[in-house]
């Protein structure tokens, strides 16, 4: 089993190997500009006495000697190398650090002035400000890991929240996340949490109308089959009675066989909803529809037109619920419109994606009411009451958009929208 990774770990093992490293560079470069500052002055003091012997003046050229006078000393030596150009450098003997530079003093007999400066007590002082140093980086990155424990419970505190009003939901108790509890960094994890708790409300809501309308739209069948059936036993009759009576039986039982297949379409469709998706034409599929549903329409003496722009628009999508949608769009057009009257089928690229319209010269829709709830009709004519409901189901499914509404020009009817989200797609020109 793989190992589940702690952003706060890594937030808090992050924030204290880059502050220590940053603490170290700081520090390394503060003690190296402090100990150059330091030896470049006692380089340049020893330069200094140095050209005042060569210049056969005093030692030391004000008033009054420095404390550290006493731990210089000069010598005259002869080199049998001539050295190019000041040579500093630096040797401990017994514990005791000295400085010590040659100069030039003649440099055509090649004499040189030897000064020898104790620097001990500036070691000591290098020392003791490293120390410091030390001490001040340890006390620094303690508090940087009380600031980055801080910090970490801080951050995580929104999504501790989270975490605790999800877990105290359940399918009866659900309601939105409070956004203005929440950090202005954390609003988009919310709006999609709520969205995402609006489906789940929405899907519970329709699961529980599907249940009691299926044992509802069930029970009225049985109830006609036994009452059928009993006052069809109460006396002796004539077989053709018989007859009628298994004929409404077999009838009653047929309605109960398409509200059985309805309901096992939800199943499908559930597991469509798994399908991997495959790139294909948006527009052939839909030109694949409307050849089928021209034969139905002709068959019943109305028109089904088509319109469809762009030539070409590709989709990684799950075709089964999309053939799905566009098939009870068709469906109920033809179902609701009169003969001698056309159905247009067209598609039209907006800013949001392709936008695929069914629209029928029926009778029209009440806005008023949830088109998409189970076991809701609209007019007179016969049905389940499932379609629109796996309709929204499958386009919820592809994070795209169903709309109803009646026709605004002036003709009765109805407009079946589908939005497709161009975010999935790509339009391709057709040569």
């Amino acid at each position: 089993m793989a190992r589940q990774q702690s952003i706060r770990k890594n937030f808090l093992v992050q924030l204290l190997i880059s502050s220590a490293s940053l603490i170290l560079i700081f520090s390394s470069l503060l003690y190296f500009y402090i100990e150059k500052s330091i030896y470049d002055e006692k380089r340049d003091e020893l330069i200094h006495y140095a050209q005042n012997i060569s210049n056969y003046k005093s030692i030391y050229d004000l008033g009054e000697l420095p404390d550290n006078f006493l731990s210089l000393s000069v010598e005259v030596i002869s080199l049998t190398t001539p050295l190019e150009q000041i040579d500093v450098y630096e040797k401990t003997i017994e514990q005791q650090t000295f400085l010590t530079l040659i100069y030039p003093f003649d440099i055509q007999n090649n004499v040189y002035l030897k000064l020898i400066k104790d620097i001990t007590p500036t070691k000591r002082l290098l020392k003791k400000i490293l120390n410091y140093i030390f001490i001040i980086n340890i006390a620094g990155f303690l508090l940087v890991i009380l600031y980055a424990v801080a910090l970490s419970k801080m951050l995580a505190a929104p999504i501790r929240k989270l975490s605790q009003d999800l877990s105290n939901m359940n399918e009866h108790l659900m309601k939105p996340i409070q956004m203005d509890e929440i950090p202005q960094e954390f609003a988009p994890l919310a709006g999609t949490i709520n969205h995402l708790i609006a489906r789940i409300q929405t899907f519970v809501k329709y699961q529980k109308e599907l249940f009691i309308g299926t044992a509802h739209e069930l029970k009225t069948p049985l109830a006609v089959i036994k009452l059928k059936n009993q006052v069809t036993l109460i006396k002796k009759r004539p077989p053709e009675e018989y007859i009628e009576a298994i004929k409404t039986t077999n009838k009653t039982v047929d309605e109960m066989n398409i509200i059985v297949s309805n309901i096992l379409n939800i199943g499908r469709q559930e597991g469509a909803q798994l399908d991997k998706p495959q790139q294909v034409d948006i527009i052939d599929l839909l030109q694949q529809k409307a050849n089928d549903f021209k034969l139905l329409a002709e068959n019943e003496g109305k028109t089904l037109e088509i319109s469809f722009t762009p030539n070409v628009f590709m989709a990684t999508i799950q075709v089964g619920l999309l053939n799905q949608i566009v098939q009870n769009f068709l469906q109920n057009a033809l179902k609701f419109t009169p003969p001698d009257k056309k159905v247009i089928l067209r598609s039209v690229q907006d800013d949001f994606g392709l936008l695929i319209e069914v629209i029928d010269e029926g009778c029209g829709i009440d806005e008023s009411v949830d088109l998409y709830a189970p076991f809701k009709r609209q007019g007179n004519k016969s049905g389940v009451g499932l379609g629109l409901f796996l309709a929204k189901s499958a386009a919820d499914a592809l994070g795209a958009k169903i709309s109803l509404k009646n026709r605004e020009d002036g003709v009765d009817g109805t407009i079946a929208s589908l939005q497709l989200n161009s975010q999935l797609s790509c339009i391709i020109p057709r040569k």
